[in-house]
């Protein structure tokens, strides 16, 4: 699973972008050679202006991109961005879910709410959710779980940290960290899951992940 940026995207500075593999449409292993690529965009808190992000969709939605390609942007543009890209090859993606349904929940959006505005993916496990705001394992299995059971594909980030890497612990990371967020996931509903390897330590540091250690 290898990084690749999308120039159309490059226009928000901030913007994550990965290769990577989709089991959606085959039951292999994520290891096998046999995958379907996926170029995503994540735009984070980016931009500011709704104006920006319907000029952003466009350009995006007219750009030539080989594979498959989502857009992740911020959850109060995912409407007039949805309009745009509806005709489009591109897929519209929600940064995350909460796994309610309804309820109590201040600031909270449920995936019937993303839903409902045609996203088809959902991100799930970011780094800066993980680190920033303190998701664990279990939180992230929960909204894994609610993202397929209402019908939309979970692209769940995994990676390790640079003290991580540098230790040798790339596998056993990334291990531990597919069998908790995993946890309850049928063999049937993995052809459904996007796994996007995400080493934290190669983001935004000008520090390259091996092509060896992605694959």
């Amino acid at each position: 699973m290898l990084l690749f940026l999308v120039a159309a995207l490059l226009r928000s500075a901030s913007s994550f972008n990965f290769f990577a593999p989709s089991l959606r449409q085959t039951a292999l292993s994520p290891l096998s050679g046999s995958r379907t690529s996926i170029i995503g965009g994540n735009w984070k808190m980016n931009p500011t202006t709704l104006s920006e992000a319907t000029d952003l969709a466009k350009e995006v939605a007219g750009a030539s991109l080989r594979g498959e390609a989502i857009v992740f942007p911020p959850m109060p543009f995912l409407g007039p961005v949805s309009e745009i890209v509806k005709d489009s090859p591109i897929h519209l993606g929600a940064q995350l879910v909460y796994h309610e349904d309804k309820g109590a929940f201040t600031g909270a959006v449920s995936s019937s709410m993303v839903k409902s505005l045609g996203v088809t993916y959902v991100l799930a496990g970011h780094s800066e959710r993980r680190v920033v705001f303190g998701e664990d394992d279990a939180e992230i299995n929960r909204q894994v779980l609610k993202t397929i059971a209402d019908g939309m594909y979970p692209v769940l980030c995994i990676g390790e940290t640079k003290d991580e890497y540098d230790a040798g612990l790339v596998e056993s990371v990334c291990a531990i960290q597919l069998a908790k967020d995993l946890a309850g996931v049928s063999k049937e509903d993995m052809k459904n899951i996007v796994i996007a390897y995400e080493p934290v330590w190669a983001i935004g540091t000008g520090l390259v992940c091996p092509s060896d250690v992605a694959q």
